[in-house]
């Protein structure tokens, strides 16, 4: 070996991460930072590693062989896992490299104890902390010593944790290196960690402090329990003093032990109020230089603090960014449209530039800043109700925050918030809108987008952004009109009135669910009856059904062509393209303009299809529509009858007949401004699309999807530059792939406390899953958790439990029986199309994906508001 593999600890800092691990990088910066103490130490870089793997061959082909493992099958994953530590383990540390560790070693002083530790590269990443994934080996005594545990971590690499987590983050083994960092040992007094922000609500401005005696080894092993100190503004705001029975201390010749604690000190604070103040206030040093909070490991010895560790904590959900200082309260956007997943820079941008309100992404999520709104009296109210109506879970969230004293001090009224219906409840019929003003509205959309497809396809480069712009202007425009917002809220209106008034005079809950069956013009109702109609000429053609089975193999680019040369296939590719036309733009998460088009991915659509061929006789579309319209008008008699043998029934029958007709007139029409604006979005995405084909042909970029990672703005400059920064555009990606795992709040403030909101509630059974009730009847059956719609397989029956559903899932309503999502509210899309379809459904139900167990079997009270999980 002629290179050095032993660097000083104080000669490396986060630029050294590929040569000394994401551990060795942090603790370099760290002994960089004014008034932060590290103990002295060394790294063996990971080029020592990756010589000892070349010394063992046999190492490459296990690797082979763990890449291929499911994560899930455990004893495989076992087995290899400890082959490879095994081989590491069992190679001999060159010469060279023992020499070059034992020199460094004597300058840490003689016989010193040292802790040795894994740094992997893919360690202490601001997207995945990796704690706790790779060894550490405490109190080791002795040259011969370190450099057997320096050998030890390497393989520590490999361990079963390890291999798992780096395969559910999607990171390459063999993209990952191993260096080790050796340190004096710290004796210290006590040792624990400090959280800079709330690890549980995300405050970032309430710090944490768990701390014991001993070793650190004590509290991470679970062998105690910790003091908990809370820290705000530079006080303990709260502290929980444990009884903490034992703790690790290091050992003489090398090593730990357990040992028990005095009695007498046992509940004795492992800190004063003074020194967690102290420590927190290093904490926030080191938070500041490496510009996140910090989940970090510390040591007090002579009263004094040593840091051994920082790492990013990365379950943290991101704050919008809102230019002062000022408190904020936000909404999640994504809760309101239902789709709660991460959207790419492009798909939050668009939907920035043509939403009505201005919105605000965090963690590939937008928010609304409701502030203003909120702490004005004279909105409060409205602003509240609206939430309500929406997500009963945000209300109560933001109910939860007024109630905090000096969070929102009043502000001058914001002026009204947006209309929210209250006129409409009440015996007083609310005046309405005429039913002729749907057609035209319908008839305007399709002119204007019309207008944009022929306009559009004239522009490109710099010119076509110009026009984008301005067809975001007569998006705004179509969207904003006044008519159109009247149309949606006298269905809406109707609605509540008919669930007031006859809950009031008839004591009937929910009746307008039924009222509202196959009421026309439900643009995404017609949508999941339509791809029955499909099924109809599949059916018949036994070739067209093997096809569309073995549809993932076939190229999303071809599969129509494919399916045209199979008996039959002509036909049904007739009719899929007919099913397209109308329905091709829309898809599972279409509110982001980046997700795959079903016109793009067609393939999308076959397991839907396939499950209306197998749960479903030919003519079933109509047949089920007349069934929901024949219910409806027998709800519509019954009720009036009742009415009219009440007092003054007369006048309650005849109010009531307005509404019903208002509501079959207007509610349908609640789903068609969600069609135009995905229409709009897939015009303009395929005129973006060929913008990004050009830059790849030009060298500009190398996948034309690499544009996802840009903002509009962003793309615009590139296109006008035919310059791209791709270094941006990966660390976008790895951006987003860390998005994935974290959970959105409904609310969010500028301290970053995520705030869920709770049901209030005593009429839920024990045991039972409490959600907001949005379609009438009850149900039971056998429950399909479903994450990803083009994997579903369901029978009918199914209850279909999953954490949203958008437009695109309404075409697997139709085969099933009953409907369970985490996100909703009583007029969003899944609650709308189940009443639509008749399904008894229960939206809102915090981690139903998780509580119930696909194949259980539950029972839906889509009346009162809860789901029961049964044996």
């Amino acid at each position: 070996m002629t290179d050095s593999c032993v660097l000083d600890l104080q000669d490396v800092d986060e630029t050294r991460a590929e040569a000394v691990g994401g551990k060795g990088a942090h603790l370099g910066a760290l002994s960089r930072i004014e008034g932060i103490r590290v103990p002295d130490g060394f790294c063996v870089t990971t080029d020592a590693f990756r010589r000892i793997i070349t010394a063992a061959p046999s190492v490459d082909a296990r690797l082979d062989q763990l890449s291929r493992l499911d994560p899930d099958d455990r004893e495989a994953v076992r087995t290899l896992s400890a082959e490879i530590r095994r081989t590491i383990e069992e190679t001999p540390v060159p010469d060279a490299l023992a020499a070059e560790i034992t020199r460094a070693l004597g300058r840490l002083g003689a016989g010193a104890a040292c802790a040795v530790r894994s740094s992997a590269t893919a360690e202490d990443l601001p997207t995945a902390s990796f704690a706790g994934q790779q060894d550490t080996y405490l109190n080791v005594v002795g040259a011969a010593e370190v450099i057997r545990h320096v050998s030890r971590c390497w393989a520590s690499l490999f361990t079963e944790r390890a291999v798992i987590y780096r395969r559910r983050n999607g990171i390459d083994h063999r993209t990952v290196q191993m260096a080790v960092v050796v340190q004096r040992m710290v004796l210290p007094e006590a040792s624990g960690i400090l959280f800079t922000a709330d690890p549980v609500t995300g405050n970032r401005k309430t710090a944490t402090v768990d701390a014991g005696f001993g070793l650190g080894e004590a509290l991470v092993s679970g062998l105690v329990n910790p003091d908990v100190f809370t820290v705000r503004h530079g006080e303990v705001v709260a502290r929980t003093i444990a009884a903490k029975h034992r703790a690790v201390h290091a050992l003489p010749g090398g090593g730990t032990r357990e040992v028990e604690i005095d009695p007498r000190q046992q509940e004795r604070p492992a800190l004063t109020d003074e020194q967690a103040v102290r420590l927190v206030d290093l904490g926030r040093r080191i938070e500041a230089h490496f510009g996140r909070p910090q989940d970090i490991e510390w040591c007090l010895a002579d009263d004094g603090f040593q840091i051994v560790q920082s790492r990013p904590i990365t379950t943290l959900f991101p704050i919008p960014e809102a230019g002062d200082q000022e408190d904020h309260v936000y909404v999640s956007v994504g809760h309101q449209q239902m789709m709660t997943d991460p959207m790419k820079p492009l798909g939050y941008s668009m939907w920035q530039l043509t939403a009505m309100v201005a919105m605000y992404e965090a963690g590939g999520r937008l928010f609304v800043d409701v502030t203003q709104r909120l702490a004005a009296p004279a909105s409060r109210a409205a602003l509240l109700d609206v939430m309500g109506k929406g997500d009963p879970l945000v209300r109560d969230a933001l109910e939860t925050l007024l109630a905090r004293d000096g969070l929102l001090p009043p502000t001058p009224d914001a002026g009204p918030a947006a209309p929210a219906g209250p006129s409409a409840r009440g015996d007083a019929v609310p005046d309405g809108p005429e039913p002729d003003i749907v057609p035209e509205l319908i008839e305007r959309s399709r002119e204007s987008i019309a207008a944009l497809e022929r306009d559009i396809r004239t522009k490109s480069g710099p010119a076509l952004f110009d026009f984008l712009l301005e067809a975001f202007e007569e998006h705004r425009r179509v969207l904003g009109d006044r008519l159109n917002f009247r149309a949606i809220m006298a269905g809406m209106e109707a609605t509540w009135w008919l669930n007031d008034q006859l809950l009031e005079w008839l004591g009937e809950k929910n009746a307008a669910d039924t009222l509202t069956l196959s009421a026309p013009g439900n643009i995404t109702s017609e949508m999941g009856l339509a791809l029955l109609d499909v099924a109809d000429v599949v059916r018949p053609r036994p070739e067209v059904v093997a096809f569309l089975r073995d549809a993932e193999s076939v190229d999303d680019a071809v599969f129509l062509d494919e399916l045209a040369k199979v008996p039959g296939g002509p036909e049904a590719r007739e009719a899929i393209e007919g099913y397209l036309g109308r329905y091709g733009m829309r898809c599972a998460g279409e509110i982001d303009i980046t997700r795959p088009r079903w016109s793009e991915c067609p393939t999308t659509l076959a397991p839907a299809i396939l499950d209306n061929v197998r749960n479903f006789a030919p003519g079933a579309a109509e047949q089920r529509f007349e069934q929901g319209r024949q219910k409806a008008l027998h709800k519509e008699r019954d009720v009036l009858t009742r009415l009219r043998a009440l007092p003054d029934g007369d006048r309650k029958a005849d109010e009531t007949k307005r509404m019903i007709d208002r509501v079959r007139a207007f509610i349908g029409y609640r789903e068609y401004p969600k069609y135009d604006i995905v229409s709009r979005y897939f015009v303009y995405k395929q005129a973006l699309m060929a913008e990004a084909e050009r830059l790849v042909r030009a060298g500009v970029l190398a996948e034309r999807e690499d544009v996802f990672y840009l903002t509009f703005q962003e793309l615009r400059d590139v296109v006008r530059s035919d310059e791209a920064d791709h270094r941006l555009i990966g660390e976008r990606e790895d951006a987003y792939r860390s998005y994935l795992a974290l959970t959105p709040p409904r609310v969010l403030t500028s301290d970053g406390e995520a705030v869920s909101g709770a049901y209030r509630r005593d009429d839920v059974p024990d045991g039972a899953l409490a959600g907001l009730p949005v379609s009438a009847g009850t149900v039971e059956g056998r429950a399909r958790v479903v994450l990803d719609m083009a994997r579903a397989d369901l029978e009918a029956g199914d209850i279909l439990v999953t954490a949203f559903t958008d437009p695109s899932w309404s075409t697997l309503f139709v085969g099933i029986a009953g409907l369970v999502t985490e996100v909703g509210g009583l007029m969003t899309h899944g609650a709308v199309i189940a009443r639509e379809y008749g399904l008894p459904a229960v939206v809102g139900v915090s981690g139903a994906t998780r509580l119930i167990r696909d194949g259980q079997r539950i029972r839906v009270h889509g009346a009162d508001g809860y789901v029961e999980l049964l044996p």
